[in-house]
């Protein structure tokens, strides 16, 4: 061939693989994948390659090729963000799911800000999360003072408690819940005999326990996630105490069950999502779920599969707006913000000026002889 034609076939070669490079349109999700609450991170992650699975096809009519790709931030803040700048590096990326947490989507949405990177966040529930008032940030979950001080309520209106011990990991998830909590305890007039952290790494309550057998609380409040609270559970209930725990959705997961033993009894917590089989949309989804990955559905993937269809569904109103075009960064996240999302599984999703869902819903499920049970819903307005 002539170096001249060769030239040319090198150079069309190059612009059709820049075309198609143009084409690959993302989205991340960031999660712990590993490390001790790795069951909810996962089931961030399946619940978000559900949305996108479904969504390929709409894509592919647009012209645009969907993939998702995932990060572990093992629930650090330090690797979070790390993983944050490594999706920011990745053009083709136009919004994320998560972070996981609420101590990793703090520093990391805040990283992601200046290149306008969308995040929705199915799980991540501390105020300071939205208050900040980033335009790339929102969350289609409830947030610590609407699912702290609905738990508080329970303690307080259901089970009746008058002495309560409260309790939190030092993250700013379980400081946000229990905080909220032992607010809206005391409006209530309930007394507060102790409020103390616990930090997230320990796993010997020898201590602890022996100052609830002391002061006899009613019940105790825990903010704070499975990974912890089992283990406390397990050594609380074989010294003889049998009070009410309650927590936060920290607790939505079966592996609670593994870590606590006989200890899962008597347990309630706040969840973003009802139990999948009291909708009906939710238990196809769960199925499918089933024969894809394996494992059963938890209500963080339901969530998450929401947060999901919000990003895409925002992705391709931006397409549209943009003139059939992949959009910017920039156009998604106003796209986000902005659109009124229907269709979904815990019901239409539109959020205020600073990011926050305007119609949540908070559940109260809990464990009675290591089984999950609903036992109540309130409506969260903004």
């Amino acid at each position: 061939m002539h170096k001249y034609a060769l030239g040319i076939s090198l150079l069309t070669a190059l612009t059709l693989g820049q075309a198609s490079a143009a084409t690959t349109v993302k989205i991340a999700t960031i999660s712990a994948l590993s490390g001790p609450v790795s069951n909810l991170g996962l089931q961030l992650k399946n619940g978000t390659q559900l949305a996108v699975n479904e969504m390929k096809a709409e894509f592919a009519k647009a012209g645009m090729t969907l993939q998702l790709v995932a990060y572990d931030d093992q629930a650090d803040p330090t690797t979070g963000t790390s993983a944050a700048r490594r999706v920011i590096a990745d053009k083709a990326v136009l919004g994320v799911v998560g972070p996981l947490t609420s101590g990793v989507a703090i520093p990391a949405t805040q990283a992601m800000a200046a290149s306008h990177l969308v995040s929705v966040m199915s799980t991540a529930t501390n105020e300071k999360i939205t208050d900040r008032g980033l335009k790339n940030v929102n969350r289609v979950c409830a947030r610590d003072d609407a699912q702290g001080g609905s738990g508080g309520n329970y303690v307080v209106d259901i089970l009746k408690a008058k002495k309560v011990y409260v309790l939190n990991d030092k993250t700013p998830y379980g400081q946000g819940l229990a905080a909220e909590a032992e607010k809206a305890m005391k409006a209530k007039g309930a007394t507060i005999v102790q409020s103390e952290g616990v930090a997230a790494e320990e796993r010997d309550f020898t201590a602890v326990i022996t100052k609830i057998q002391a002061l006899k609380p009613d019940a105790i409040y825990f903010g704070g996630l499975y990974g912890q609270i089992g283990p406390f559970l397990k050594q609380l209930r074989d010294k003889g105490v049998k009070v009410p725990l309650m927590g936060g959705d920290g607790l939505d997961s079966p592996d609670l069950v593994k870590l606590a033993g006989d200890g899962a009894n008597n347990v309630y917590y706040t969840s973003l999502t009802p139990d999948t089989n009291s909708i009906a949309a939710a238990k196809t989804l769960a199925a499918n779920y089933k024969k894809s990955f394996g494992i059963d559905m938890q209500g963080t993937a339901v969530v998450s599969y929401d947060a999901a269809k919000v990003i895409l569904q925002g992705i391709l109103n931006a397409y549209k707006a943009n003139g059939n075009k992949v959009p910017s960064r920039t156009q998604v996240e106003t796209a986000v913000r902005k659109g009124t999302f229907k269709g979904l599984l815990t019901g239409e999703v539109s959020f205020d000026a600073g990011g926050d869902r305007t119609n949540a819903k908070m559940y109260i499920a809990g464990f009675r002889d290591g089984k999950r049970v609903n036992v109540g819903v309130a409506n969260i307005k903004r």
